[in-house]
């Protein structure tokens, strides 16, 4: 006990140096050594350097001989020449940029895992170094060879642009842009290579993993590309360059929280152990000291305390909500909607009354109205999971911002409010906070991981607020959906008819 709870100790004293101004500096130039160490090793080793570098060189001549084919391809049917520039080229340096970091993930891999299969980690972590110190210092070193090697080829590339027979000239804004995106997206995707290396004990099972790695990336770089490809919209990157950047400061900090080199230096095997992992389920599931099943014991020690302990996420939760209805507002003042050539009560209620026919004939209304609930929280919890608990978060208030944008045209229309308004709070009271107890619950079980509890592995942690996830799905969220679907089919249309009607 007392072995298990020194290094949880040791690692929480690393962590609170962060906060003294000369600790950083200090934390910092002990990180420095080690990276000066890690990035030497690398370019000795021209069985990664030459590849790294000779695939950094050739994907600019040839990225620069695509550029020059597909417009030549697109002027042969006619397209203006100049306007394919402004759209095609700046796409170019991005996936420069993103293949040289991908390649060279390899070395972010072996940061940890690489020297103890070579045996050379004992040494390096015998060292006075704290955790804080040796983890940093890895990364700094893996990540300084594949951001040279992408802002290489992107330099590269645009040379051969420049001084080439298209004679692009950018537009410094759009290099600093392209620059800032290739940054944070090798930073991404190198401390979060190097949490996969210091949690795996072994290199094939690190390259396995780094498929977590590479997939989201690559699908996002993708999205990059159709947003890179519109002018009026890369402002739109700037956002995703700052997400990317709490996404590297989450990484790093989850990465510096759970690396422990006593841990690292005793583990040889990866076990799934799904025995002990079901016990903690059930054990945080029932709530802690319960035995057997009773129903009101379960809401009275498990649910509600539960449901109190999530009160930062609440918080969290409530505040994006309000913010994203504020921003769907704001977007009515900017995207206006005809609603006063479409407005016409009789039209509104004749297709209540028909909605009201329907669903009384059709009791599966209930069912579609509760089963579309279901699935967008599903969606959400299994997002978060995955994402810090930030697309938990998105997908949870976008349907806000919707309303913020509908109840924000009607008002400037200066159509009544209230027959929306009973559209929505009708069953609202019982869906609203469902939806929000749903994703404070998949917030915390999603960004658990970047702060576990000192007592806790990282494992347990996670498995704990995921058990925590489905006991208030089952326990709170569900009951109030299905009370907020029957609402909303059976009541809510009424409501709407009657304050239509008597002109409220």
């Amino acid at each position: 006990m007392d072995s298990a709870a020194q290094p949880a100790s040791h690692s929480q004293t690393n962590i609170s140096r962060f906060g003294d101004q000369a600790t950083w500096r200090e934390t910092l130039q002990n990180a420095l050594v080690i990276t000066r160490r890690e990035v030497r090793d690398s370019f000795r080793d021209w069985r990664i350097i030459i590849p790294i570098f000779v695939l950094t060189l050739f994907f600019p001549l040839l990225a620069n001989f695509a550029s020059r084919l597909f417009i030549r391809l697109f002027e042969g049917y006619g397209a203006d020449g100049e306007n394919m520039v402004e759209a095609f080229l700046p796409l170019m340096p991005m996936i420069v940029g993103f293949f040289p970091v991908s390649i060279s993930l390899v070395i972010a891999l072996e940061t940890f895992v690489g020297e103890k299969e070579r045996r050379s980690l004992e040494p390096l972590l015998s060292t006075p170094l704290t955790n804080t110190e040796l983890y940093l210092g890895k990364v700094f070193a893996a990540t300084l060879p594949p951001l040279l090697a992408a802002f290489l080829g992107i330099f590269l590339y645009l040379l051969g642009q420049i001084l080439g027979s298209q004679q692009w000239r950018p537009d410094p804004i759009l290099i600093v842009q392209i620059a800032a995106l290739t940054t944070v997206q090798g930073m991404v995707m190198v401390t979060g290579a190097v949490v996969i290396s210091s949690q795996t004990t072994s290199t094939r099972a690190a390259n396995l993993l780094a498929s977590t790695i590479i997939l989201p990336m690559s699908l996002l770089v993708i999205v990059e590309s159709i947003i890179m490809i519109q002018p009026r919209y890369r402002s739109v990157l700037w956002y995703i360059t700052g997400g990317l950047v709490i996404v590297t400061v989450l990484l790093v900090r989850t990465g510096a929280r759970i690396f422990n080199r006593e841990e690292l230096l005793g583990r040889s095997v990866d076990e799934l152990n799904l025995r002990w992992a079901w016990r903690v389920f059930i054990d945080q599931f029932k709530g802690k000291g319960q035995t057997g099943f009773n129903l009101w014991r379960w809401y009275r020690y498990s649910v509600f305390p539960t449901l109190r302990s999530l009160k930062p996420a609440l918080y969290t939760i409530g505040v994006a909500i309000i913010a994203s209805f504020l921003m769907g507002w704001y977007f009515s003042t900017v995207w206006t909607l005809p609603l006063q050539d479409s407005y016409d009560n009789q039209i509104i209620l004749n297709n209540l009354r028909d909605f009201w026919e329907q669903a009384s004939r059709d009791p599966t209304w209930v069912g579609a109205a509760i089963s579309q609930n279901v699935r967008v929280l599903l969606v959400a919890s299994f997002l978060g999971l995955f994402t810090f608990g930030v697309l938990a978060i998105l997908v949870v208030i976008i349907p806000f911002s919707i309303l913020g944008y509908i109840l924000g045209n009607i008002t400037y229309a200066g159509l009544r409010v209230t027959p929306f308004i009973l559209a929505i709070v009708t069953h609202g009271v019982f869906e609203i906070p469902a939806i929000v107890i749903a994703g404070a619950a998949a917030l915390r079980a999603g960004s658990v991981i970047t702060r576990p509890p000192n007592e806790m592995t990282v494992g347990e942690a996670w498995l704990r607020a995921i058990a925590d996830m489905v006991k208030l799905g089952i326990g709170l969220v569900l009951p109030l959906l299905i009370i907020a679907g029957i609402l909303e089919v059976t009541v809510t249309p009424r409501m709407v008819e009657l304050a239509i009607k008597i002109g409220f």
